[in-house]
């Protein structure tokens, strides 16, 4: 082992020493090597890529497809993604101008965020909301500005919104996510609709991740830039809709003279994208086959969803009904230990079950677990009998 010279210590720059690691990540990899542990912890689906996205990668492969593209990425996936975006969201991107490939959706937030973000600019993030905006924005200069939805029904109003932005003069961009990690709350068209009036009055940029948008449950999906196309960058790819998380593939969608703006960093933190993982969202996003691969994993989870919403609504835990992605996020009932972080490690240390605190997802998060139902119905039905004895054995008077 190489020690370190303590003097190197102090080489990082000072956003870097703002900035913790994932408590989801963190927490996942603490618990991984406790004994029997059973962890609904990752959104990580527990499902296998559909054979004929295989296929076309290994295709690539042998085709010896292995030499540079261009940094947007290849024209056929921004094509396939163009069609993809137009027949399920009737969102009209132009591949070869408004449509850029990111190495999964994270690198896409990243780059995004390091092209508009300068120092002491403003990030306005409602919470509870996915940990890494947070830190991306600190990464690059800027200051999350969290906004608490938890008594809205995990949802930013209008009213709330022009109030923020009446005594906030540095806000540059705004992250809006739909379907919620890790909520699983959604917007209506109509409630977009309201939010894009208060925006359209200023000059803030929309970054919409809509990652989770295969798998909203009831009613149809619906994205901010049908009603703001000019602010809105969309973020989405095939990670979760195509249980595609290790191939890396996204896309960034939004008007042309942004998104050459942000290519300039795509270009230099990436250069280009993989080809075999390009040949295969190209396939994923192929919009017949594309949606057969979808339903048949989106049908699981919503079993899943109201197999947990039961169980655990009988065990006393409060929630919003998810209406999309694969979390719930649920409130720890009085009878329990309030502090969430502290619940989270005595249920491992009691059951072996895994969960995440609902404080690492910022304000509102306080007192809240997120449960991960991307795993089979077998592990989640062994969770809850998990969950049953813990609560049947650490109940406290209130």
């Amino acid at each position: 082992m190489v020690e370190t010279n303590e003097a190197m210590m102090g080489i990082f720059s000072d956003r870097l020493q703002q900035v913790a690691p994932s408590p989801i990540h963190t927490f996942s990899e603490a618990v991984s090597d406790v004994p029997n542990i059973l962890k609904l912890t990752i959104g990580e689906p527990d499902f296998a890529v559909p054979e004929h996205i295989k296929a076309a990668a290994v295709a690539a492969i042998a085709a010896d497809d292995s030499h540079y593209s261009v940094s947007a990425g290849s024209l056929a996936l921004r094509k396939a993604a163009h069609q993809f975006l137009l027949t399920r969201y009737a969102l009209d991107f132009q591949p070869e101008t408004e449509i850029l490939t990111t190495v999964g959706a994270t690198e896409g937030l990243y780059t995004l965020l390091s092209a508009v973000l300068n120092p002491g600019d403003e990030v306005l993030i409602p919470t509870p909301a996915y940990p890494v905006y947070a830190e991306m924005t600190r990464l690059n200069g800027g200051q999350p500005l969290f906004v608490d939805v938890s008594d809205e029904a995990f949802l930013l109003t209008p009213d709330r919104l022009r109030a923020i932005l009446a005594t906030h003069q540095q806000v540059k961009a705004m992250i809006l996510t739909n379907p919620s990690n890790p909520t699983g709350a959604t917007y209506t068209p109509d409630e977009l609709k309201a939010l894009a009036a208060v925006l359209k009055e200023t000059a803030i940029l929309v970054i919409s991740d809509e990652i989770y948008s295969e798998l909203q449950y009831d009613g149809v999906h619906a994205s901010m830039a049908t009603y703001l196309p000019e602010q809105t960058i969309v973020v989405n790819g095939v990670s979760k809709s195509h249980a595609m998380t290790g191939y890396r593939i996204g896309i960034l969608a939004g008007p042309a003279a942004l998104i050459a703006q942000i290519n300039k960093v795509h270009g230099f933190v990436i250069m280009t994208p993989s080809n075999p993982a390009m040949a295969a969202a190209t396939e994923a996003f192929n919009c017949d086959r594309s949606l057969i691969d979808t339903q048949a994993m989106k049908a699981a989870y919503q079993t899943r969803r109201d197999f947990l919403v039961t169980e655990l609504t009988a065990l006393g835990f409060e929630m919003v009904r998810p209406n999309g992605a694969f979390y719930i996020f649920a409130k720890i009932p009085a009878d329990l230990t309030q502090d969430d972080v502290a619940f989270a490690y005595d249920l491992v240390a009691r059951e072996q079950l895994a969960v995440v605190a609902g404080s690492g997802f910022g304000p509102g998060g306080e007192g809240y677990i997120r449960i991960s139902y991307a795993a089979a119905m077998p592990v989640l039905e062994e969770a809850m009998s998990r969950l049953k004895n813990y609560v049947a054995n650490t109940r406290i008077a209130v």
